[in-house]
């Protein structure tokens, strides 16, 4: 699949990519979060647009007919999200994303829900390493996270 990656500074952020992104982090969630409860993932839906309007660097990967199939999001050195569409996992596109996140703002740390065995994975894959683990998550809620920082 021919994928191409681009930072979407703030003035870019229209209505319409929220939207296509949205979508793309509905699928993803759905794909991979299934310990959220339809509440709590109805209530984390409705900030996802201001959380991609708020992020400092947003990397879109899109298909060749310009769609978002997935997306990630970068503060500081830390990757803040990474999410990729269910039906474009396992393709490569996620370890795209991280890769130009790490070579064009040394992402160094990342958190994962510790029920999310397949990012769990990936980040492990890609030389992430736990050094910290939260019992909630940033909704205050009994997930655990684990934090991990880039091993080189």
């Amino acid at each position: 699949m021919f994928v191409t990656l681009q930072d979407k500074k703030a003035e870019d952020r229209t209505a319409g990519l929220l939207a296509a992104l949205q979508q793309v982090w509905e699928s993803s969630v759905k794909a991979t979060h299934w310990f959220l409860s339809k509440q709590e993932f109805e209530c984390i839906k409705r900030i996802v647009p201001l959380s991609l309007r708020g992020i400092p660097h947003l990397i879109v990967a899109e298909n060749e007919a310009g769609s978002p199939v997935a997306f990630a999001g970068v503060d500081g050195h830390k990757l803040e999200m990474l999410f990729v569409s269910a039906e474009n996992r396992g393709k490569g596109i996620g370890k795209r994303l991280l890769q130009y996140a790490v070579e064009n703002y040394a992402v160094n740390k990342v958190s994962v829900n510790e029920q999310n065995p397949q990012a769990l994975g990936f980040y492990l894959h890609m030389g992430f390493r736990i050094y910290k683990k939260s019992e909630r998550d940033a909704f205050d809620n009994p997930y655990p996270v684990l934090h991990m920082k880039r091993v080189l």
